[in-house]
C-alpha cells in the first residue's frame, strides 16, 4: 500500500493542522464540552475505588509480562484458538491483513460486511481496501457510523465523532438515510441509526471485529462496548473475522478481570461496561459457524524492540489521556493526521509508522506540553512524557545535517564550549532590549526566530548577565 496507513496519507504536520483546527470555534466548543464532561465523570468513577492505584500497577505488570513473553503467549493463543475450531492467520503488515479479510469475505460470496468498532481495522485502512475491491464495509458503532456516513475522519479513540454536535449529526443522517430522523434529540438520532442498521445485521453473512483482549490460555476473544451493536455482529453472521494487534493478549481469565475494571472507568466512566462479548472458537448451533483470527504486527515488533518506546504497547485504548490533554482539547484528533490521536497517538503512531524521518510522523511527539496529566490518568501507567522526549530525540537524529535546527544547535554548542564566546554572545544578546516592548518582551523576531514568536513572546536579554553582575559585585 506504499505508506503505512497508521498515519493518513497527505496529512500536514501537526503544527499546520493544529493552526487550522484552532480557527474552528465550533470544533473547539464541541471538544471542550465533551472532554470536560467525560473527564469529570471519570474522576468520580475512579474515586469510588480505594485500590485504584493497585489496579493500575497490576495492569502495568500484566502488560509488561505479556510484552516480555509475547512469543510464548502468541503461540499459546494460536494453539487454543485452533483447538476450539478457529483459524489463525498471521499478518506482518497492513497489506497482508487487508488481503486476508478481503479473500475470506469473497470466499463467502459477501459484497458487504458489518463491522464492530475497531482501531486495528482503522489502522490498516481496511474500509478503504474493501471498498476499492467491491466489498462494502458497514460501521455499526453509532459514532463510527456518523463518521462513515459523513465521509469524515475519526477524531477520538472512544468517541470518533466527538467533534460533531447533534445538529451536525442530524444533517448527516438526513442526507444519507432512507428514513431520516425527525429531530436532533439523542433518542431520535439513535432510533434512526437503529432502523438503518437493523436490515444489515439480519442480512450479513460476514462480520469483522477488533478485539479489546484475548486470553492466551483459552483462546477467548473479548470485545467491550456500550451499545450492543457489536453483540449483533459477533453472533448473527455465519463468519466472524477478528483483526487483533498482537499486543492485546492477557495470559489468563484472572488477568482479564483486572482490565475489565480498569477499562470502563477510564473510558466511559462506568463501573462496568454494558456489553462484554466473549467468544471462544466455534460452537455448533451457537453463533458464527466460522471464526478467523488475524494477528496483526504492522510495526509492533519494531516498537517492542525499543526499551523506552515499547510501553506504548500497554495501551488498552481507553482514551483517558485524550480527555485530560490541553492540546487535544483545543485541536481535536484530526489534527494529528493519524488513526491514533492525542497523547497516546503522539507516541504510538510514529512508532508503528516506523519512519521518524517522515515530517508528519516526526511532528507528533511535539504535540504536547509535557504537563504529565496523561501519565497520571493512564490505567496502565504508560509514562507518555518519557516516551515523547525519547521520540523527539529520535526525530532530531533523523534530520539531515544541513537542517536549519541542526545548524543552529551546532552553532549554539560552539558558543557554549568557550566562556569567552559565551559572554560575547550574552553582550550581543543584551542589545535586544532596545527592540522590546513596554513589558520587556520581544513580540516578533526575524526568521527563523519568527517560528518561536509566532506563538510565544520572548523576554529580552537584560543589560547585565548574572556572570557580569557576580564579577562586578563579588570580585
Amino acid at each position: 500500500m506504499g505508506r503505512n496507513p497508521v498515519t493518513w496519507l497527505g496529512s500536514p504536520t501537526f503544527p499546520r493542522a493544529a493552526r487550522a483546527a484552532l480557527d474552528d470555534t465550533q470544533l473547539r466548543t464541541n471538544l471542550r464540552k465533551a472532554t470536560t464532561t467525560i473527564r469529570a465523570k471519570r474522576a468520580e468513577a475512579v474515586a469510588e475505588l480505594d485500590d485504584w492505584e493497585r489496579l493500575r500497577r497490576a495492569g502495568e505488570a500484566i502488560k509488561d509480562d505479556v510484552l516480555a513473553n509475547l512469543d510464548t503467549y502468541l503461540v499459546r493463543l494460536e494453539e487454543a484458538v485452533t483447538a476450539r475450531g478457529g483459524v489463525v492467520h498471521w499478518a506482518r503488515d497492513a497489506e497482508k491483513a487487508n488481503r486476508i479479510v478481503h479473500d475470506l469475505a469473497r470466499a463467502k460470496g459477501a459484497d458487504e460486511v458489518v463491522k464492530v468498532k475497531s482501531m486495528a481495522t482503522a489502522e490498516i485502512g481496511l474500509n478503504e481496501y474493501l471498498e476499492a475491491r467491491g466489498v462494502r464495509p458497514v460501521e455499526t458503532d453509532l459514532a463510527e457510523l456518523i463518521v462513515q456516513l459523513g465521509k469524515d475522519r475519526p477524531s477520538h479513540i472512544l468517541v470518533p465523532a466527538i467533534h460533531r454536535n447533534r445538529a451536525e449529526i442530524r444533517e448527516i443522517f438526513s442526507r444519507t438515510m432512507a428514513e431520516p430522523p425527525a429531530g436532533d434529540e439523542p433518542r431520535v438520532l439513535a432510533e434512526a441509526a437503529r432502523r438503518h442498521l437493523r436490515r444489515r445485521f439480519l442480512a450479513a453473512k460476514v462480520a469483522v471485529s477488533g478485539a479489546n483482549f484475548a486470553v492466551a490460555d483459552t483462546g477467548s476473544i473479548a470485545v467491550v462496548e456500550s451499545e450492543g451493536n457489536g453483540r449483533m455482529c459477533v453472533t448473527l453472521p455465519e463468519t466472524l473475522i477478528t483483526v487483533m494487534g498482537i499486543e492485546k493478549l492477557v495470559p489468563t481469565w484472572r488477568d482479564l478481570e483486572v482490565f475489565l475494571q480498569l477499562l470502563p472507568r477510564s473510558s466511559t466512566a462506568e463501573r462496568m461496561n454494558p456489553y462484554t462479548s466473549i467468544w471462544t472458537g466455534v460452537t455448533p448451533g451457537d453463533g458464527p459457524s466460522e471464526f478467523h483470527l488475524v494477528l496483526l504486527d504492522n510495526g509492533r515488533s519494531a516498537t517492542l524492540a525499543d526499551e523506552v518506546g515499547r510501553q506504548a504497547l500497554r495501551c488498552i485504548r481507553c482514551s483517558a489521556c485524550l480527555n485530560v490533554c490541553p492540546v487535544y482539547e483545543r485541536t481535536g484528533g484530526q489534527a494529528y493526521g493519524s488513526v491514533y490521536p492525542g497523547p497516546i497517538g503522539a507516541i504510538l503512531a510514529p512508532q508503528l509508522a516506523g519512519d521518524m524521518a517522515d515530517e508528519q510522523a516526526a511532528s507528533l511527539p511535539y504535540a504536547s506540553s509535557l504537563c504529565g496529566a496523561c501519565y497520571e490518568v493512564c490505567p496502565v501507567r504508560i509514562n507518555i512524557p518519557e516516551v515523547l522526549t525519547h521520540l523527539r530525540a529520535q526525530a532530531v537524529k533523523a534530520k539531515p545535517r544541513h537542517d536549519p535546527e541542526a545548524l543552529a544547535m551546532s552553532a549554539a554548542a560552539w558558543v557554549f564550549r568557550d566562556p569567552r564566546r559565551y559572554e560575547a554572545a550574552q553582550r550581543a544578546g543584551s542589545l535586544s532590549r532596545f527592540f522590546a516592548g513596554g513589558d520587556g518582551t520581544l513580540k516578533r523576531l526575524p526568521w527563523p526566530g519568527s517560528r518561536w514568536t509566532a506563538t510565544r513572546d520572548v523576554p529580552a536579554v537584560p543589560k547585565e548577565s548574572f556572570r557580569m553582575w557576580w564579577r562586578r559585585s563579588r570580585e
